[in-house]
C-alpha cells in the first residue's frame, strides 16, 4: 500500500488546505481502517483522515459534524475542513503528532486532561442524545442476561459469580443517566489524548453526543488505571451505576469474535475488562471475583 495518498485525494485535501504539502506520509493508529496521513511543508503541517468503507465513511463524517461545532475550543484541535465525497469523504485537522501522548501517566498530565474533559462538560450542544447517536452501546449487561456465552468464555468469571452478580448489574446498568443537555465525547482513551502546547486536546469525535458528563469520564477511567493511573473511584467515587454501565460495555464485547476490518478492538476490550469489572466489583459491593478455571 502507498505511503501517499491517492492524487484525487490530495487534490481533494489540498482545496481545503489553501496550500501544497511538499510530502505526504502515512500514519498507523486508531483501531478503524480509515487511512491516516500527514501533510508536511516547510513549517506548515496537517492531519488527514480518509474513509476507506461504509463503516469508517459514516464514522468521518459524524465526527466532521462535530468538529464543526466545536471549531475554536480549545480541548479538540483546529478543524481544517472536510470533504464529503459520497464513497471516500475526508476530514483535515491540525497535526498533533509532535504533542505529548500519554502514557505514561503523571498526576499533573492526569490533572490536565482532566480539567480539559471539563470543559467539554460545560458545553451545550445541539448534537443528537447519546440514546440515538450510540444505541447500540446500550445494556451490556442485559445482552449478557439474554445470552451469556461470550462473557464466560472469557473466563474472568464463573457462571456461579455471573448468577449471582448480573440482577444487580443490570439493575445498576439501567438506572444509569445516559443522554444530557451539554458535549460528550464518548471515547477517551490515551490514544484519543494528547497533549499540546496549550494543554490537553482529545481527537477521535466520531461518538459525539449530548449526553451524561459522568459516564462520559467513567468510559476513560479502565484504561487510565490499565495503563498506571489511579483506581476509577479515585477519580469519579460513588458512582456505581456508572461503573456498571461501562463494565457492561466491555464485557458483553469482549468475547464476541474479532472484527475483521479492526482486529484490534477485543484485545483493548478485553484488556480494559480487566481494570472495569473489579471496579464495579468494589462499586456494588458484589461477591468476590471468581474467575472461571
Amino acid at each position: 500500500m502507498s505511503d501517499a495518498p491517492q492524487p484525487e485525494v490530495v487534490d481533494r485535501a489540498e482545496a481545503l488546505l489553501g496550500w501544497r504539502p511538499e510530502r505526504w506520509r502515512r500514519v498507523h493508529g486508531g483501531y478503524t481502517p480509515a487511512a491516516r496521513y500527514v501533510g508536511e511543508c516547510a513549517s506548515e503541517r496537517c492531519f488527514l483522515k480518509v474513509a476507506t468503507n461504509p463503516v469508517t465513511a459514516g464514522m468521518l463524517r459524524r465526527e466532521a459534524a462535530t468538529y464543526e461545532t466545536i471549531d475554536g475550543d480549545p480541548f479538540a484541535p483546529a478543524f481544517i475542513g472536510w470533504d464529503d465525497h459520497p464513497d471516500a469523504p475526508l476530514l483535515v485537522i491540525e497535526d498533533l503528532s509532535q504533542a505529548i501522548w500519554p502514557p505514561p501517566w503523571t498526576p499533573a498530565l492526569i490533572d490536565d486532561v482532566l480539567e480539559r474533559i471539563e470543559a467539554v462538560h460545560r458545553c451545550p450542544t445541539d448534537l443528537a442524545p447519546f440514546s440515538e447517536v450510540n444505541a447500540r452501546a446500550m445494556g451490556g449487561w442485559s445482552r449478557i442476561a439474554a445470552d451469556r456465552r461470550s462473557f464466560l468464555s472469557l473466563g474472568v468469571a464463573s457462571p456461579a459469580w455471573l448468577d449471582a452478580a448480573l440482577p444487580t448489574l443490570v439493575a445498576a446498568e439501567q438506572a444509569c443517566p445516559v443522554d444530557g443537555p451539554n458535549l460528550v465525547h464518548f471515547d477517551i482513551r490515551s490514544d484519543n489524548i494528547c497533549i499540546a502546547a496549550d494543554g490537553a486536546k482529545l481527537i477521535d469525535w466520531a461518538a459525539a453526543c449530548a449526553g451524561d458528563p459522568a459516564l462520559d469520564l467513567a468510559g476513560w477511567l479502565p484504561s487510565l488505571e490499565l495503563e498506571g493511573g489511579p483506581p476509577p473511584e479515585a477519580i469519579l467515587p460513588g458512582h456505581a451505576v456508572q461503573a456498571a454501565w461501562v463494565c457492561g460495555y466491555f464485557a458483553a464485547r469482549a468475547g464476541q469474535p474479532l472484527i475483521p476490518d479492526a482486529p484490534r478492538v477485543r484485545d483493548i476490550q478485553k484488556a480494559q475488562l480487566s481494570t472495569a469489572l473489579p471496579w464495579v466489583q468494589r462499586a456494588l459491593d458484589l461477591p468476590p471475583l471468581d474467575p472461571a478455571r
